[in-house]
C-alpha cells in the first residue's frame, strides 16, 4: 500500500500525518513552527524530519512515504514552494514531493471537492482559489507591502493603536482603551506600548487582543465595530477577487473560511460577512472548516495518488473521530 506524508506547517506549530492510500491514518505528530523565512529552509525542513522520527521511532530512515504533500506557511510564492520542494527531495523524505501554501490545504479540508476559494485569517490573512478545471488564483500575502490588511496580528496592532490614541487624545474615545489596560493588567495603554518596545511584553501577545476587540465591538463601541467591519470587507474582497479572476463569480462555489479569527465564529463578524457576500457574491456558499488543515494536506496527497472517494471519506471520518 502506498503512503502519503502530509505536512501542515504553520507559524505556531507543524502537524504531520502518515496516511495509507486507503485513507487509514497510520501515525500523527506535532512539532515546532515551520518558519523558513526566519529560521532558514533547512531548519524548517528539519522540523518535519524530527516529528517523523518521534512518530515512527528514532531508527526510522528516509524515504518516509511514497508521496510528500507539504502545505506550509512561508511558501507564499511559487519560487518559495520550489525551493522547499527541492530541499525535501534532497533529504529523500519521499519519492514524490508537492509543496504548496497552507491555504490550499485549508481549501481542500473545508470544501466538498478540490475546487473553490479559501480565505484564511489567522496570524495574517491570505486567500487562494482553484477552478474546476485547475486554474489557480492567489496573492503574494507578504503583509502590508503586498496590500494585505488584517489577520490576528493586524487586528491586535489596530486595537492597540486606537487604544493609545483614545488615551492620549489624538483619536476618538473608545472602550478599547479600558479593555486593553484590563487585559494586560496595566495602569495605562502607554505602559503596554513601552512593554512591547523594551521587549518585556512579547509582540506575539498582541494576537490576544482579537477576542478583546470582538467583545468590545459586541458591546456597541463604534471604533471596535469599525475594525470588525473592515475585517469583513477584507475577507469579502479577497474571495470576490479570487472568484472574479477565475470567472466564477456567477457560479455556485464554496468559500472556505479558516484561521482562528474566522473559526471563532464571532456573531458580529459572521453577520457582516453574510451581508457582504449576499451583496457581492450571492452564488458563494460560506463554509467554516470543521477539520484541521492537515486533513486537507492528506486529501491533496490522496488526490495525487489517485485514491478513491471511499479512502478520502475514511480519512475525514478518522480525523472527525480524533477531534
Amino acid at each position: 500500500m502506498r503512503t502519503v506524508l502530509a505536512v501542515d506547517g504553520g507559524n505556531s506549530k507543524t502537524d504531520v500525518a502518515l496516511v495509507g492510500e486507503d485513507g487509514s491514518v497510520l501515525a500523527t505528530g506535532r512539532g515546532a513552527a515551520f518558519e523558513p523565512q526566519s529560521a532558514g529552509v533547512g531548519v524548517a525542513v528539519d522540523v518535519v524530519g524530527e516529528i517523523v522520527r518521534r512518530m515512527l521511532g528514532p531508527e526510522t530512515a528516509a524515504p518516509y512515504a511514497d508521496h510528500v504533500a507539504a502545505y506550509v506557511a512561508g511558501a507564499d510564492l511559487p519560487v518559495e514552494e520550489e525551493t522547499l520542494r527541492d530541499e525535501i527531495l534532497a533529504r529523500g523524505y519521499g519519492r514524490n514531493v508537492v509543496v504548496g501554501n497552507d491555504t490550499f490545504a485549508l481549501l481542500r479540508a473545508g470544501a466538498s471537492g478540490p475546487s473553490g476559494v479559501a480565505v484564511v485569517c489567522g496570524a495574517g490573512i491570505n486567500a487562494v482559489g482553484v477552478s474546476p478545471t485547475g486554474e489557480i488564483a492567489r496573492f503574494p500575502a507578504l503583509g502590508k507591502i503586498s496590500g494585505d490588511w488584517g489577520g490576528g496580528m493586524g487586528l491586535g496592532e489596530e486595537t492597540l493603536w486606537h487604544a493609545v490614541r483614545s488615551e492620549d487624545g489624538r483619536g476618538p474615545a473608545t472602550a478599547l482603551e479600558h479593555a486593553v489596560r484590563e487585559h494586560f493588567g496595566a495602569r495605562t495603554v502607554e505602559e503596554v506600548s513601552l512593554g512591547l518596545h523594551f521587549g518585556d511584553l512579547p509582540h506575539l501577545r498582541l494576537h490576544e487582543l482579537v477576542p478583546v476587540l470582538m467583545a468590545t465591538a459586541a458591546s456597541g463601541d463604534a471604533v471596535a465595530r469599525s475594525l470588525i467591519a473592515r475585517m469583513a470587507d477584507e475577507v469579502t474582497v479577497l474571495a470576490v477577487v479570487a472568484l472574479s479572476r477565475l470567472d466564477l463569480l456567477g457560479t455556485p462555489m464554496e468559500v472556505v473560511l479558516g484561521g482562528g479569527v474566522l473559526t471563532a465564529r464571532d456573531p458580529l463578524l459572521s453577520e457582516m460577512l453574510e451581508e457582504r457576500f449576499a451583496e457581492r457574491a450571492p452564488q458563494a456558499k460560506l463554509v467554516v472548516a470543521d477539520v484541521p488543515p492537515i486533513v486537507g494536506a492528506a486529501l491533496l496527497g490522496l488526490d495525487a495518488l489517485g485514491a478513491g472517494e471511499e479512502a478520502k471519506a475514511r480519512l475525514r471520518a478518522r480525523f472527525h473521530a480524533m477531534a
